[in-house]
């Protein structure tokens, strides 16, 4: 990681005597930013008597930063409030059902503390821009928020909500849907002009996700590399990237198949590279526009003492009715990533979500992308300008029976893994999922959401909770943004 830091270090300033006749821009005056959401969550999950499975809990997150824009450079300092209230006590079962929800999850994070809040740095990073002010040449060293997948910002409206919601993160992001979240320590790059760019980053993962204190680092780091390009007159966007991922906390027990002794005598580290690359694209068809998604990623390396080799793909379609007053738009996909099917050959050939925001892939998160099968449908509408609603049911599968059902969202701090695994008990069937969110902007500065989820659970979560294999999640949420500068 340090070469990679050093390379980029090196291209930065072999870059700079091509600046120096741009004329230097004033210096803005330093910017004052307030984020506050409030989010009351309630959970039913699978039932695993006598431990509580129906339990509701409030999330609080403060975010406050200063900015400041002076010439070519720019920085941001950020300290981050989190807190928990009323986290359940009695929602870990023992054995495969453990955490009962996220709830529980927040409770075991923080030292069986029911109300758990911290203050940390969230954000502190210096950036120079290359090209002058707000350039898409720059450099940036520090403590920042990094989302694989949005190098850019496409102007097509569709393919900015496709690379938002549908590519963005599923392998590297900030986990922003949990209160702590995630930040990383390192450097990033961009270099690009116009409808190209080309990103590289190395980092240290910091603490954080379910853990309220977001401080400390991790020895967990990864390093990243991507192209990404606008087509077709704004109508196609195409990236390829690779990442190499590194595990040092040696003295974790690993989530894999193989036995638990096994997997306890293993104090290897994990190196993977992960090479991959999407396409989105849409075409006006009709009174509306298709639209077309693909994405896909090979893994190899060393799991342990074992040797990696892995893959995982999504292939989606839609048909977006926009001459219609409220912009209907179907979609539908299908997704599937490697599973072990051996966990005596010394081969690992689970896909790993490395550093991921599940969420957004996993609405109802009692599921991610690692040994998963998911076929869905799903449906969004726009009843007013600044409400829209959205609708998905989604068939869940475990691709290999003899691999386990994974929940998780990757490194949170130095005494767990960051992702569990339960037994699959020699089927595949997990779940089906209905759900349906709506999202209400109602000023420029406050937004509300809802959202509703059910699961039925099939026979993976049968076996393990027989006296109530179904599952419910809610949660309304408010988010207020504000920001002015400091002095004119």
């Amino acid at each position: 990681m340090q070469k990679i830091i050093a390379a980029l270090l090196v291209c930065a300033a072999s870059a700079l005597p091509a600046i120096t006749q741009t004329a230097p821009a004033p210096a803005h005056p330093v910017r004052f930013n307030l984020i506050y959401r409030a989010r009351a969550e309630g959970w039913q999950w699978f039932a695993a008597p006598p431990a509580s499975n129906t339990y509701a809990y409030v999330d609080s997150l403060l975010r406050l930063s200063l900015s400041q824009s002076v010439q070519y450079w720019d920085w941001k300092l950020e300290l981050s409030q989190p807190a928990i209230l009323d986290a359940p006590s009695s929602a870990v079962a023992p054995g495969a059902q453990g955490q009962l929800g996220l709830g529980a999850t927040y409770y075991a994070a923080n030292g069986n503390n029911a109300y758990p809040a911290a203050a940390f740095l969230k954000q502190a990073f210096l950036r120079y821009h290359l090209g002058g002010p707000h350039s898409d040449k720059n450099i940036r060293i520090g403590r920042f928020e990094f989302f694989g997948g949005m190098e850019t910002h496409p102007h097509n409206p569709t393919l900015l909500w496709l690379q938002t919601r549908r590519i963005q993160q599923r392998l590297l992001g900030n986990f922003g849907f949990t209160n702590a979240q995630r930040s990383f320590d390192g450097v990033d790059a961009h270099y690009g002009s116009g409808s190209w760019d080309i990103t590289a980053m190395a980092a240290r993962a910091d603490q954080g996700v379910f853990n309220m204190n977001g401080n400390p680092e991790l020895n967990v780091d990864a390093q990243y590399l991507a192209f990404t390009q606008n087509a077709a007159h704004g109508h196609l966007l195409w990236r390829a990237f690779a990442i190499g991922y590194h595990d040092g906390r040696t003295g974790l027990t690993k989530t894999d198949n193989r036995p638990l002794p096994v997997r306890q005598a293993d104090h290897h580290n994990i190196r993977l590279g992960t090479y991959g690359g999407n396409l989105i694209a849409e075409a006006p068809a009709g009174p509306g526009q298709l639209d077309f998604l693909f994405w896909g990623a090979y893994q190899n390396g060393s799991w342990g003492t074992q040797s990696d080799s892995a893959n995982a793909a999504a292939v989606e379609a839609g048909y977006h009715l926009t001459r219609v007053r409220t912009a209907p738009w179907l979609r539908t996909g299908w997704f599937r990533s490697s599973g072990d099917n051996n966990p005596s050959d010394n081969k690992h050939t689970t896909f790993f979500q490395l550093l991921p925001t599940p969420r957004g892939y996993a609405r109802l998160p009692f599921f991610n992308l690692m040994n998963n099968t998911d076929e869905f449908v799903s449906a969004i509408d726009k009843p007013a300008k600044k409400l829209a609603l959205r609708s998905d049911l989604h068939w869940l599968q475990l691709t290999s029976s003899k691999d386990l059902w994974y929940l998780g969202g990757g490194a949170l701090d130095n005494k767990v893994f960051g992702f569990v695994g339960r037994p699959s008990n020699a089927s595949t069937s997990l779940g089906t999922l209905a759900d349906i969110s709506a999202d209400w902007a109602a000023s420029r500065s406050l937004s509300v959401g809802l959202y509703y989820g059910y699961a039925w659970g099939k026979t993976v979560v049968a076996a393990i909770y027989p006296t109530g294999r179904n599952a419910q999640f809610a949660y309304a949420e408010m988010d207020y943004h504000w920001g002015a500068p400091l002095s004119k």
